[in-house]
């Protein structure tokens, strides 16, 4: 199923920092943040076992357990596998270092075979406390977590998770499927096989103010050729575009704190929000499907619901392009 199709919106809401993510955050906090997001009337969100060891997903469904299930589409992944016995060494996160330290002290199986898929949705529906999934990304296959052995995750996913899910889908389990992946080349080989192919993809912080190019050569004029939509995750390119220090996870070095000036400084110019930017620029492909920054106090809700709906003189969007800021390939709003 195509993705614009089954969304009920282009503003989703992304869970990973009620997972605990860089900071420990009081229940009542994610709690309040949860119901914001639905008092705005976003109707799409997205989690993960990953994010806190379950603790996003428990959170989320506690919330969302209060409301119609047919009034709103739910995402998780599966690849890892939250067991019921306590982590008793320093989880390995790769590029990630200690993002979920926070989190619940759960071991985390990290697995992408058909048996792990399983357990893995079984465990989700459980936390989420729902019958049933609407979307499913196969998580995290990719250089940034398993370095030079990302292909043999992937293969192992390919082999897995990847029918396994098909085989959902076509059995009306669930309705769409991809990958929930912060690199693009997974997308791209998985796009490249003669294969049950995927109904779209999350990609996080690929297709941002600060780094669109690769995957805009490479991966969407595929993902476009082939009717495969794409979910934007991570537009503020991990917060450094929200006012935020961090970039890729950890934080942001000098070049792009210089770049994020320039950037701040022309938004300035037009008086426009740098969340409006962001926002609508990751919007503004064909392939974009939605936009799903992440959140951990209600007020940052109602500043992402008024960013999507500001009105961005198209002069901005001119003179980033003549500023060098973007790429000149990249569609602007407003056809700028």
């Amino acid at each position: 199923m195509s993705l614009k199709n089954l969304l009920p919106g282009r503003l989703g809401f992304g869970t990973a920092p009620l997972g605990n993510m860089f900071r420990a955050i009081p229940d009542d906090e994610a709690r309040a943040t949860v119901e914001a997001a639905w008092d705005h009337g976003i109707r799409f969100y997205d989690t993960a076992p990953f994010y806190g060891a379950g603790l996003a997903e428990e959170r989320l469904g506690e919330v969302l357990a209060g409301k119609p299930r047919d009034e709103y589409v739910l995402s998780t992944k599966v690849g890892r596998v939250v067991l019921d016995e306590h982590e008793t060494d320093v989880p390995d996160f790769g590029e990630k270092g200690g993002l979920f330290e926070h989190g619940n002290p759960n071991r985390i199986l990290h697995e992408w075979t058909a048996d792990a898929t399983e357990r893995s949705i079984e465990g989700s529906l459980k936390r989420l406390g729902t019958d049933r999934l609407d979307i499913v990304w196969v998580h995290d296959i990719a250089q940034d977590f398993h370095g030079d052995a990302w292909l043999q995750k992937f293969e192992e996913a390919r082999t897995g998770a990847f029918r396994v899910l098909s085989r959902l889908r076509d059995e009306g389990v669930i309705k769409a499927w991809g990958l929930g992946v912060n690199k693009t080349e997974p997308i791209e080989l998985t796009l490249a096989l003669d294969e049950p192919q995927p109904d779209g993809f999350l990609l996080a912080g690929r297709y941002t103010l600060l780094d669109h190019e690769h995957a805009l050569t490479r991966l969407l004029p595929m993902a476009q050729e082939q009717g495969v939509d794409m979910v934007v995750g991570g537009p503020y390119s991990s917060g450094i575009l929200a006012g935020g220090t961090h970039f890729e996870y950890q934080q942001a070095p000098a070049e792009i704190v210089e770049r994020v000036g320039k950037l701040k400084a022309l938004a300035e110019k037009h008086a426009v929000s740098i969340k409006a930017a962001a926002l609508q620029f990751s919007l503004a492909h064909p392939a974009s499907a939605a936009v799903i920054p992440g959140a951990t106090r209600p007020s940052r809700i109602a500043e992402d619901t008024a960013a999507l709906n500001e009105t961005v003189p198209a002069a901005f969007w001119t003179d980033l392009r003549a500023a060098g800021l973007v790429s000149p390939a990249a569609p602007l709003p407003n056809n700028a």
